[in-house]
């Protein structure tokens, strides 16, 4: 790859394939320009029409090696058991192999890093999720932009949270806990499995949109969380579908769910919107980005190709069970989704006066 001055402050270019083409690549110096190489300067602008048009054919040849998935989190988590079932799919469909590639730590921004500088030929995709509209108002120190360093590419699927209190707490709804809260203001717990989790800026936007007081206790996780909380060591936790079980055993009470409509995994539990918190509506989610510069046509091809592995029999009969549900979203779509969001949860972080985590 060539180096130009203007970018790295080199003397001068170290290859003619440079793209800046003005004068200041040289810096002033005056270059003599053969009849030889202004022959072949020549023969090379005229190639460039069949440049423009070999978008196409570069997107139906994509992928042509094996394509890297990274995730943010350990082997065995959820981001990591999804990207894995979507991947097998994918890797059917491409006739390629699809690496799943582990990259757990710093609030995602490990993985993040790897993705926004990695190569831009859509061989390297991100699994994203809430963390990409939240990022920049919990870090103050980024090497990279979590919006304008990616592009969306699919919405992989979305899930809604369960809210969980002990069994000790004299309340049998989710209205009853909100007029337990403002009787008892500050005496009630709000566990989280981390500071700036999912569930913790949900529990926070719960607080004012319910006009509650409680205080916040981060865990490391969200087993931890559901420990401390089955004997009343905390009074509320927003957790996914998978912690169900502790309620249909009798151990804790499930009294909402954050979806906009009843989940299908759990009809029976009313929204919190429609039990006391009119027009409270939170998703997690997750989805696929690029490097910004990844190539439209390659992007629109890996979102179509995304869209039909999610509706495949094999993946939405592993999905749904879990709570998960897909949506054949745009990139577009995407994107106005990541703006909308980014715009909610920097406010969230800013109203509940979450100090940056690095």
């Amino acid at each position: 790859m060539a180096f130009c001055s203007v970018a790295s402050a080199r003397p001068r270019c170290d290859a003619p394939q440079c793209e800046k083409t003005t004068l200041d690549c040289c810096w002033g110096e005056i270059v003599m320009i053969t009849r030889r190489q202004f022959n072949a300067t020549a023969s090379a602008a005229l190639l460039v029409p069949s440049a423009v048009i070999t978008g196409p054919a570069r997107a139906a040849a994509w992928p042509t090696r094996p394509v890297r998935i990274i995730v943010p989190f350990a082997a065995g988590g959820p981001t990591d058991v999804i990207a894995r079932m979507v991947g097998e799919q994918l890797s059917k469909d491409w006739g390629q192999q699809v690496l799943i590639e582990n990259r757990p730590g710093g609030g995602t921004n490990i993985a993040n890093e790897v993705v926004a500088h990695a190569e831009p030929d859509g061989h390297t995709i991100l699994m994203g999720g809430q963390s990409q509209a939240t990022t920049r108002a919990l870090y103050r120190s980024l090497t990279y932009d979590p919006i304008t360093d990616f592009a969306p590419v699919a919405f992989i699927c979305g899930y809604s949270f369960f809210m969980f209190v002990p069994n000790s707490l004299p309340v049998k709804s989710v209205r009853e806990f909100v007029a337990y809260g403002k009787a008892n203001p500050g005496k009630l717990a709000l566990a989280s499995p981390g500071t700036g989790s999912s569930p913790h800026l949900c529990g926070e936007l719960f607080k004012h949109m319910a006009g509650i007081d409680m205080l916040h206790v981060p865990y490391r996780g969200a087993a931890p969380a559901m420990n401390d909380l089955i004997p009343g060591r905390v009074h509320l936790l927003f957790s996914g579908g998978a912690t169900l079980d502790n309620a249909r055993s009798g151990q804790v009470q499930v009294l909402g769910y954050t979806g906009a409509k009843r989940a299908a995994i759990a009809p029976e539990v009313p929204t919190i919107a429609e039990d006391g918190v009119p027009g409270f509506n939170v998703i997690s989610w997750y989805g696929f980005f690029v490097p910004a510069k990844t190539p439209h046509e390659i992007i629109v091809k890996m979102n179509a190709d995304t869209i039909a592995a999610l509706v495949n029999p094999n993946v939405q009969g592993r999905l749904l069970p879990l709570g998960y549900e897909s949506s054949p979203d745009s990139p577009e779509q995407v994107g106005a989704f990541l703006k909308r969001e980014t715009e909610l949860w920097t406010r969230v972080i800013k109203e509940a006066g979450i100090a940056p985590l690095g």
